[in-house]
């Protein structure tokens, strides 16, 4: 394995490994060292037959991990020319896929803030524990950005216009609500991780699981249901805000006023990167298509723009471009997804999908 690195801290204990992410202070974003060091790991511990189970957690009390390093993508756009980051996504996308597929089982303990980059850690996994603490996002659409690490593809699985609501707004659900979205298998109390998480070290997954596993609270989505699934069922962006404006409610109208603030080439693409998602069929696909996408959006406009007005300057008025949703047209929106030739991802080419019985 490459040089120590304190971002990531790895341990074994008993029967269980552990992935710690280890930048607090940044809330655990991952950085590209830390995708590498977390699959170098991953491949130590397939190999080892003491190591029978693997849990990810993040250091800190506010979250597992609020997504990639998007101050180093800024700075990689706006002074180079976008290798280093094409080169992350490269191989954190890689990691997702893995994950998704890892023969022992990979524990993801989502609790707190899990946003971006952090699902493409925890949610491709085998076992995705939530608390009453979890909040779970994809927030891309408002820095100028699409939903990516297989985001596009747990979204269009989830029910009706859930999925959508979700990619698009960037909303962000607790557990209730993630449990119900396919992005979460089982609801622990944040009082039992610690207990839960000492068990794994002695026991198998399914006995430990029996021990904590609760009812969740219920999630305010499921009172919502009616009118997510009829205004997200619109066919253009621009009908879904239609929809949203002339419905009764009030999430409704929120939600329109959230879509109208995000990028309109941003929001745009990632409605039809959700629906291409639904014919691709398996993960490797739908990641191969987010490649191409997130590499055009690196030569967007719009990404420098809304990671400037979010992050870096933090005067939260993006100058989108274009502007409005009618100044999108269907032209702008296929480019993101031309073929890159040699510089393809390329997953779905060597996709081996395997059952996993634990």
């Amino acid at each position: 394995m490459t040089a120590p690195d304190d971002t990531v801290l790895l341990r074994v204990e008993g029967r269980a490994a552990h992935l710690v992410l280890n930048r607090p202070r940044a809330l655990n974003a991952l950085t590209h060292a830390m995708v590498r060091r977390i699959d170098e790991a991953l491949t130590a511990w397939e190999r080892d037959p003491a190591v029978e189970t693997v849990v990810l957690t993040g250091a800190g009390e506010r979250g597992l991990c609020a997504g990639g390093d998007i101050r180093s993508i800024h700075a990689d756009v706006t002074t180079g020319d976008g290798a280093a980051t094409r080169a992350f996504w490269r191989d954190e996308y890689r990691l997702d896929a893995r994950i998704a597929r890892y023969p022992k089982p990979y524990v993801a303990v989502m609790d707190g803030f899990v946003m971006g980059g952090g699902v493409g850690v925890s949610a491709h996994g085998g076992v995705r524990l939530v608390t009453e603490h979890s909040r779970v996002a994809m927030p891309e659409t408002g820095i100028g950005f699409v939903p990516d690490v297989g985001g596009t593809y747990l979204l269009s699985l989830a029910p009706g216009g859930l999925g959508t609501h979700l990619a698009l707004t960037g909303a962000q659900v607790t557990a209730g609500d993630a449990l119900r979205c396919g992005l979460a298998d089982h609801f622990v109390p944040a009082t039992s991780l610690p207990l839960l998480i000492a068990d794994l070290s002695d026991a198998p997954v399914r006995e430990v699981l029996a021990r904590y596993v609760a009812d969740a609270p219920p999630g305010p989505l499921d009172d919502e249901r009616a009118w997510i699934d009829h205004c997200y069922a619109a066919p253009t962006v621009e009908e879904i805000v239609d929809r949203l404006r002339a419905d009764g409610s009030r999430a409704a109208k929120e939600a329109a006023e959230t879509l109208l603030s995000r990028s309109p080439t941003a929001l745009k693409v990632t409605l039809e990167a959700l629906r291409r998602a639904r014919g691709l069929g398996s993960l490797e696909a739908v990641l191969d298509q987010e490649y191409r996408v997130s590499c055009a959006a690196l030569a967007s406009h719009d990404l420098a723009e809304g990671i400037r007005a979010q992050v870096i300057d933090k005067d939260r008025t993006p100058r989108w471009n274009p502007g409005t949703l009618a100044g999108v047209g269907g032209d702008d929106v296929a480019r993101y997804f031309a073929p890159l030739g040699d510089r393809e991802l390329a997953l779905a080419d060597g996709a081996v999908t395997q059952e996993v019985a634990w």
